[in-house]
């Protein structure tokens, strides 16, 4: 950890007041050093992070922590605050400010050194000896673990050397030895298997497994952890799996290949409780066990994508709005590289390249319009994969892997017969229930190994394929040629309508579910290798409409930044970047915070602007981009005065609404109390899709 932490890195008097500053104060330091390029943008990545779950732990410890592209190299900058700074911790502020940098491609060395910090945290003598720590030299040296942190521990190199080459050779953590164990030696002690891991697996990850070994060391159990980390993981031994007596899941994303632990006495809880309250997880899996409790999840296997992260007893409404985003999440990045590579070729080569010849018979190096046709040419293949993609993972949404084969092949003739968008949807809920109802049939023992492998494959693929060849299929085709005739007849006030209402759409839950819908409609406009007038015009205002609430935002806290607390004027410069990117959660803050007086007004300026772009004939190839794809769109300098006049109507509307409410205490001065509320929103908020 030598090339980490420096003293240059040390703040032992840190002053700021909120958490938002604490990351700033410790981020210049590392750009000072050259280890961060871009303040901001590192900063925004900081604050993602934070939005995900709040990084106060118990103990009065914070730990900002983030990935980011803007990072040079893995770094970790350390403050110590005399007041406390509101991390989001349940016992109150923290002192000691851990602000670690991290890579977006970081090597697995790298990440294994900061996971061996966040075991150190769990150590008492540790972090008293940086609260006493005079000099910011021996405070780095100690966190370093060059030298040892307190008279009663002076293996913290040790600690350090330890875990770094545990995680080194592997994710899973080693069983506590026999003679810790103070069960009788004729009695075999409790053994508990458990799995950590967090959004971004640097720190929560690891701290959880060193809480939960700890306290199984401390109640006389065995624990094996497998942490799911950055650096990837190492599965556990199934032998050692199969000989456990109950299973801890405390993880905040979907633990990978959870089918191992299936039939097992489970505890599941998210990752923060496995640092505070190890000691009561345990007990309670040890209370299952006896009691011979097994949870229904375990009993049945892993469950679903869809089951795995949602909530027992949701309605099906609630399961088929999630199959169906599981399906959109996943074409997503096929129609922003398929969409940007065929824009960049009709911008290089003109929109006569659709017609090009095949590159792999004619291509010439020197020649600008042979790079356009390659380019155009790889976008239109990775075009072809939408239909398939969407159909196959709202089955695999709904039925898992099993549902992938019959889900691909359904989509596969969507394509082909011209159903489209709808065949696709239709296709992917038939593949799953086709599964879903194979799987409830009671199949004889000598059977069962082929089923997944051969038996479910063709008997659902044959079905699938039947219904949409012969029963539905036509159809859909006849009622998606019905839709894409009426989008190419829209003009005049109707077209004016449609842009309003998607723009309403776009800016009302800023990325959740009724935003997905309208980018999902305006992209399935474009996602052809010759789109209509209408479908460019449709994506040109969905993607106006998008930027107009964190521009809004943003502008806003520059022109009256009375009105907003210091968190939200500092979350304002972030939204410049996020809503110029096509990004409309940087206006999610703001939202959280006065969900009242920033939906509305949000919502009548995306209106506007959809508007206003259909009124203005604004077309877009691209299915994302921001400002950066202007050079891509039709009639740009309306489609920016569109943009900028929905700014101002949402910008407007917050200020004269916010202004005529009393102000909230804080909002006048940057750093007072005010502040700790709103920071504790914005951290609870979950960021949207």
């Amino acid at each position: 950890m030598s090339d980490m932490i420096t003293a240059d890195l040390v703040d032992l008097d840190l002053s700021a007041e909120t958490k938002e500053a604490a990351a700033r104060a410790l981020a210049e330091r590392m750009v000072a050093l050259g280890r961060v390029t871009d303040l901001e943008g590192f900063l925004a990545d900081v604050a993602a992070r934070e939005a995900q779950m709040p990084t106060g732990l118990d103990g009065g410890i914070g730990i900002p922590h983030c990935r980011s592209e803007h990072v040079t190299e893995p770094t970790l900058a350390f403050g110590r605050s005399a007041a406390g700074i509101d991390f989001g911790a349940a016992d109150g502020p923290a002192d000691l400010i851990f602000l670690i940098a991290a890579p977006a491609g970081a090597d697995d060395a790298h990440l294994t050194i900061l996971s061996s910090l966040a075991r150190q945290l769990m150590n008492a003598e540790f972090t008293d000896a940086l609260r006493s720590v005079g000099d910011a030299t021996a405070a780095a040296a100690m966190i370093r673990g060059d030298e040892p942190a307190a008279a009663g521990s002076q293996d913290s190199a040790a600690v350090s050397e330890a875990a770094s080459s545990e995680t080194a050779a592997g994710s899973t953590t080693p069983a506590p030895d026999a003679a810790q164990d103070t069960s009788s030696a004729d009695e075999r002690p409790f053994r508990i298997v458990a799995v950590t891991s967090c959004p971004t697996g640097i720190a929560h990850t690891y701290m959880a497994a060193e809480s939960l070994e700890n306290a199984g060391r401390d109640a006389g159990v065995e624990v094996v952890v497998e942490t799911q980390g950055s650096a990837g993981f190492t599965r556990l031994d199934p032998a050692v799996i199969a000989a456990a007596d109950g299973v801890i899941f405390a993880h905040d994303v979907s633990v990978r290949e959870k089918d191992r632990f299936a039939g097992k006495p489970t505890v599941d809880v998210g990752v923060k409780a496995g640092i505070n309250r190890p000691g009561e997880l345990i007990a309670e899996v040890r209370g299952k066990a006896e009691r011979g409790e097994v949870s229904a999840g375990a009993a049945r296997g892993a469950g679903t994508p869809v089951e795995r992260t949602g909530e027992s007893g949701e309605g099906y409404g609630t399961k088929l709005r999630k199959w169906l985003m599981s399906g959109v999440s996943y074409m997503v990045p096929f129609v922003a590289a398929g969409g940007l590579l065929i824009a960049l070729g009709f911008a290089i080569g003109g929109y006569e390249i659709k017609s090009a010849p095949s590159v792999m018979n004619h291509f010439v190096w020197t020649q600008t319009d042979s790079w356009a046709a390659l380019l155009f040419q790889i976008g239109a293949v990775a075009f072809g994969f939408l239909v398939p993609v969407l159909a196959g993972y709202i089955a695999y949404g709904m039925a898992d892997r099993p549902g992938l084969v019959p889900g691909f092949v359904g989509g596969m003739i969507a394509s082909t017969i011209n159903a489209g968008f709808l065949g696709g949807l239709v296709a992917g809920l038939l593949a799953g229930g086709v599964v879903l109802s194979i799987q409830k049939v009671r199949i004889p023992a000598p059977v069962r190994g082929i089923m997944p492998v051969v038996v479910i494959p063709l008997i659902s693929s044959a079905i699938v394929g039947f219904l949409m060849f012969v029963v539905v299929g036509k159809p859909i085709a006849s009622a998606q040629k019905g839709m894409t005739d009426w989008l190419n007849g829209l003009s005049g006030s109707n077209a004016l309508l449609l842009g309003a209402l998607l723009g309403l759409m776009m800016c009302f839950d800023l990325g959740g579910p009724v935003n997905k819908v309208a980018y999902t409609f305006a992209t399935a406009g474009i996602a052809v290798s010759n789109p209509s007038d209408s479908a460019m015009k449709i994506m040109a205002a969905v993607m106006a409409a998008g930027m107009v609430p964190p521009l809004a935002m943003a502008l806003a806290t520059t022109v009256r930044g009375k009105l907003f607390t210091q968190t939200e004027r500092e979350n304002g410069k972030a939204a410049w970047v996020l809503g110029a990117s096509f990004i409309s959660e940087g206006a999610i803050p703001f939202a959280a915070a006065d969900p009242l007086r920033v939906i509305p007004s949000s919502m009548v300026g995306g209106a506007i602007t959809g508007a206003l772009s259909m009124a203005f004939s604004t077309t877009l190839r691209a299915p994302h981009g921001g400002i950066f794809v202007v050079p891509l769109i039709g009639n740009p300098f309306l489609y920016l005065i569109a943009i900028a006049v929905g700014v101002c109507v949402t910008t407007a509307l917050v200020v004269v609404l916010k202004g005529m409410r009393k102000p909230a205490p804080g909002a006048v001065s940057p750093g007072t109390a005010g502040d700790t509320a709103t920071t504790s929103a914005e951290a609870k908020q979950p960021v949207a899709a």
